[in-house]
């Protein structure tokens, strides 16, 4: 019922400011179609505080997958399901295990996120301007979401290595400076980037899915785009689990490449560093068939669906939120002259 009171309200008020100006903004109805007004500051903040706060509500299920996707883990870090991998990690090895490289990864998400939906935002309403004039096109949320990722990922690819050295079973880095200096020192600054060309590889694929069925289930479940968050979280929850497992195998392999698993890449005879896309699905292929590429399937689901969902919702509050703060502002400014 409120949500119908709302319409009628924002449906006079467009009538009655129709003459002032030519595209009314409806706060409740069109905060998604991204009117010129609101700036790409509104979408970097919403951006990085999903992006936050996605990372960082589900990093211990992160940890676990983590480890669950070492091609032959340590005896004691072989581990069933998450619940039974989170439980003895923390009777083993201390409560906060399951952090460790929680600092790295909110330092990254930030700024990665705010690129990441800035980006998608302004490229998904200049895409579908061209292609469907001004309408939804899945094309468009596609393309707009693998451009992002580009952005996203030259941000985060550092930060994801540092965590996932840190996350590992019996990680020889006393914490996150020590990593950085260890591993700057012994293998390059290159090392940092080692998995880009994997992490896009997996990325965008992983976004185009992401962004495709998020649009798709917002059509199903707010045709008209209002600001609801039951749509939200479910699209969201729907998108992650659907990405997360069509690209469990790229995630496999980039895990490989960031950790440089000792005990895998000796018993393979890998000297020196492994590098590359192909060579990283040679190695996980001989070490475990195609079994070895879902290792971590499970965590990798459960940690997306509510991560993702987390991020979407947060991120569509925010927007409205800063959306509407913005709004009385210009309107008490007036329009701007000649």
């Amino acid at each position: 019922m409120e949500l119908c009171s709302d319409r009628v309200v924002a449906t006079l008020d467009m009538s009655q400011n129709k003459s002032k100006d030519e595209e009314p903004f409806n706060s409740d109805g069109d905060y998604e179609s991204l009117p010129p007004h609101v700036s790409v500051t509104t979408h970097m903040t919403a951006g990085a505080v999903a992006g936050i706060l996605e990372h960082t509500v589900m990093y211990p299920v992160d940890s676990v997958k983590t480890r669950m996707q070492s091609l032959q883990p340590d005896p004691n870090a072989q581990y069933k399901s998450v619940y039974e991998a989170l439980k003895r990690i923390i009777r083993t090895e201390g409560i906060f295990r399951p952090l460790r490289g929680l600092n790295i990864t909110m330092i990254g998400a930030g700024p990665a996120h705010a690129l990441y939906f800035a980006c998608y935002e302004r490229m998904k309403r200049s895409l579908s301007d061209i292609i469907q004039s001004g309408g939804n096109s899945h094309l468009a949320n596609g393309v707009a979401g693998s451009v992002a990722t580009v952005l996203h990922d030259a941000v985060m690819n550092p930060a994801e290595v540092i965590k996932q050295r840190m996350q590992m079973y019996n990680s020889p880095y006393r914490g996150l400076w020590d990593c950085i200096r260890t591993v700057t020192y012994t293998e390059g600054v290159g090392a940092f980037y080692r998995s880009y060309s994997t992490q896009l590889t997996m990325n965008i694929p992983f976004q185009a899915v992401h962004f495709i069925t998020y649009e798709l289930m917002q059509e199903q479940l707010n045709p008209h785009r209002h600001y609801h968050p039951g749509s939200h979280i479910l699209s969201g929850a729907a998108a992650g689990a659907v990405s997360a497992a069509i690209t469990t195998p790229l995630d496999v392999c980039k895990t490989l490449l960031n950790t440089q698993e000792n005990i895998a890449l000796s018993s393979m005879n890998v000297s020196g560093h492994l590098t590359g896309m192909a060579n990283a699905f040679r190695t996980v292929y001989q070490l475990g068939g195609l079994s070895a590429f879902f290792k971590g399937v499970q965590a990798r689901v459960i940690y997306q669906m509510p991560s993702t969902a987390i991020a979407w919702s947060v991120y569509e509050f925010f927007k409205y939120f800063l959306t509407k703060q913005q709004l009385p502002q210009e309107h008490e400014a007036g329009p701007r002259p000649l």
